[in-house]
C-alpha cells in the first residue's frame, strides 16, 4: 500500500468514516451477459451448431467477448474437433 493511499485513509476516518469498503459508484453496468441473452445465444447455437462467435454477436448486437463469456463459461461449450 502506498503512504498517499495510507493519508487518504486516516483523513477518511478523521472525517467520520467507518466503512473499508468503497462507496457505490455510477457506471456502465453489464447488462449483456443476462439470462435472456444467454437463452438466445443457445438457441442461435442448437439451431446451427457451426455459427461462428462473431455472427451471433452481429445477429445479438452484443460485443463478441461477452458472447464468449456466455458460450463457454455459462452454457459450457466447447470446441470439439474429431479426426
Amino acid at each position: 500500500m502506498s503512504v498517499t493511499q495510507v493519508y487518504q485513509w486516516c483523513s477518511c476516518f478523521k472525517d467520520g468514516g467507518t466503512s473499508l469498503q468503497g462507496e457505490p459508484r455510477s457506471g456502465h453496468l453489464n447488462t449483456a451477459n443476462n439470462d435472456w441473452n444467454t437463452a438466445r445465444v443457445d438457441e442461435l447455437i442448437k439451431v446451427n451448431r457451426r455459427v461462428k462467435l462473431k455472427e451471433i454477436s452481429l445477429k445479438l448486437d452484443i460485443p463478441k467477448t461477452n458472447v464468449y463469456e456466455i458460450v463457454h463459461d455459462k452454457l459450457g461449450y466447447r470446441k470439439v474437433s474429431s479426426r
